[in-house]
């Protein structure tokens, strides 16, 4: 083993050495620190749900976007008490059947509304024009295509492929009307 010798010459490289670790540190933010989120969100991407079955029923879908997310609405002729479910699957499968809603993107959200898209005479509140393409995603940074899954047993499931697994939040919010919103926003970027 060899033994280091200290010599005035080491002693004063040592120092400089430790100093400018020291003001490095200081001068450069932690990365814990500097990762507050993309525009400030902080919302997650783990399983979101609430409420119970509701009495409203499904009356549209529609999408918007904005500079940090886009967002997908829900509308549900009731007052803002119903119910959802909203998480990361591997697939997005049919109320009922079983059989797996082809969706583009690298992520899928199911997203299940506690509110049928028929009355109590069971005739349809909402009949999409196109199972497939709910809503026009053309030119949205995050959103893919959105689906119709159906509306089975008093709720009703709509498929969301998205760019990416991307941070999402879920309000419900009043109007338009006597009505209320499930409304689905997903971050662009974490």
């Amino acid at each position: 083993m060899r033994t280091l010798r200290l010599t005035p010459k080491r002693i004063a490289a040592a120092v400089v050495a430790v100093g400018t670790a020291a003001a490095l540190a200081v001068a450069v933010p932690s990365v814990a620190s500097a990762t507050e989120g993309y525009c400030g969100i902080s919302w997650g991407s783990t399983d979101k749900s609430a409420g119970t079955l509701e009495r409203g029923t499904l009356t549209n879908v529609r999408s918007g976007q904005q500079d940090c997310y886009d967002r997908l609405v829900l509308d549900i002729a009731a007052p803002a008490a119903h119910g959802y479910s909203v998480r990361y699957v591997p697939e997005v499968t049919e109320d009922g059947s079983g059989h797996v809603v082809p969706l583009r993107g690298g992520a899928k959200l199911q997203i299940v509304a506690y509110a049928p898209a028929y009355d109590d005479a069971g005739q349809p509140t909402y009949t999409p024009a196109n199972r497939s393409e709910l809503v026009n995603t053309t030119g949205y940074r995050t959103f893919r295509q959105v689906a119709w899954a159906g509306s089975f047993e008093g709720q009703t499931t709509v498929g969301l492929g998205v760019r990416a697994r991307l941070p999402f939040r879920v309000l419900v919010l009043d109007g338009p009307g006597g009505g209320s919103r499930l409304v689905i926003d997903v971050a662009h970027a974490w």
